[in-house]
């Protein structure tokens, strides 16, 4: 999940004040044995076990039980929280690990069977749609931003 999205989901804010934002790290990591799959007609993506495979993403530190809840909600019943194992990466450009795993939870997608074969890109996803999923846009269904008059 991206800082932003996780500031929106927790704090209502993607951008919350320093002393928040300080509470939490972020840091780039590998899950390995599972993928990250587009969704039928969704934006966001459903991670699965999928021998072989690996999906990029961030390790986060200093969420409470509050912050857990919120997430739980966010990601609703197409998910189950799961404990699982990340290696630590130098940097999210690299696949070069710096010895560290961690333990931490991921969502595992509850409905294989609507996954798209296809890995969800993360990338285009932050290009083209984050915006939308950090109160940067708000839109209806049809894709035209709200706008208050």
């Amino acid at each position: 999940m991206a800082p932003e999205v996780f500031f929106n989901v927790c704090y209502g804010d993607p951008s919350p004040p320093k002393a928040i934002r300080d509470l939490h790290t972020f840091s780039p990591a590998v899950l390995e044995d599972h993928c990250r799959h587009r969704i039928q007609r969704a934006e966001y993506p459903g991670v699965v076990p999928e021998k072989g495979r690996r999906v990029r993403g961030i390790y986060a530190t200093g969420l409470t039980g509050a912050n857990m809840g919120k997430l739980d909600g966010f990601e609703g019943s197409e998910y189950k929280r799961v404990q699982v194992k990340v290696q630590l990466l130098q940097s999210i450009d690299t696949e070069v690990a710096t010895g560290g795993t961690k333990e931490t939870f991921v969502y595992i997608f509850l409905h294989p069977e609507i996954l798209v074969k296809q890995e969800w890109d993360f990338e285009e996803f932050r290009r083209d749609r984050l915006r939308f999923w950090t109160r940067g846009g708000i839109e209806f269904g049809d894709g035209e931003p709200f706008s208050r008059r």
